[in-house]
């Protein structure tokens, strides 16, 4: 007899979590971590290419000095934070890194607009390669970054919404923070690294 009350103790307690959601955390749970894990690759592999970028520039007699350097700076300090999967649960520490992955591309973003001042830097084939490695780059974190956002945007629903609201309450399954930008364009738009414009004097 206590054993058929245990078992139906049991069910019920199966019922009722996948019933207000439990399970539907679990996989979108999973989906927001691999979705971020694919963000950091990509912008692993945009930090990978600055050296070479860098060393390449650093060859160009007489190229601006102040655009090489916060180019370096802001590598150096979007490198420093550790983006760990737990940085999805820390708002502050992503807002930070966010915030610092958003200087680099400004930084590279200004770093290739004075590059097209450069001849021998246009004529070089070496850094036109990277310049075509850095635009695809981008596109890729353009891309991840997406992706997280649509599936950090389901999480948070299943977290406000009753009755899954009670569920993340009693599992402590908090709302994970986002991208945001000022400009909300600027989400899908990878900085500009054409050769072909002239820079206006």
């Amino acid at each position: 007899m206590i054993r058929k009350i245990s078992i139906a103790a049991v069910l019920t307690a199966t019922l009722a979590l996948s019933g207000c959601g439990y399970n539907d955390f679990q996989k979108l749970d999973e989906s927001v971590k691999a979705s971020w894990s694919e963000v950091l690759n990509q912008y692993q592999r945009r930090s990978d290419l600055i050296p070479n970028i860098v060393a390449t520039v650093k060859g160009e007699a007489g190229f601006e000095q102040e655009t090489l350097t916060k180019v370096i700076e802001a590598r150096s300090k979007a490198t420093s934070i550790q983006a760990t999967p737990e940085l999805i649960n820390n708002p502050e520490a992503f807002k930070k890194f966010q915030a610092a992955q958003g200087e680099l591309s400004g930084a590279l973003s200004r770093l290739m607009v004075v590059s097209e001042q450069y001849p021998n830097l246009k004529a070089n084939a070496g850094f036109q390669d990277l310049r075509v490695q850095l635009e695809g780059t981008e596109n890729r974190v353009t891309v991840a970054r997406n992706r997280y956002i649509k599936e950090v945007a389901g999480y948070n629903v299943l977290t406000r919404s009753f009755p899954t609201n009670l569920t993340a309450m009693m599992f402590s399954y908090a709302v994970k923070p986002s991208f945001t930008v000022a400009n909300e364009a600027q989400i899908s738009a990878p900085p500009q690294v054409n050769f072909d414009k002239p820079v206006a004097k």
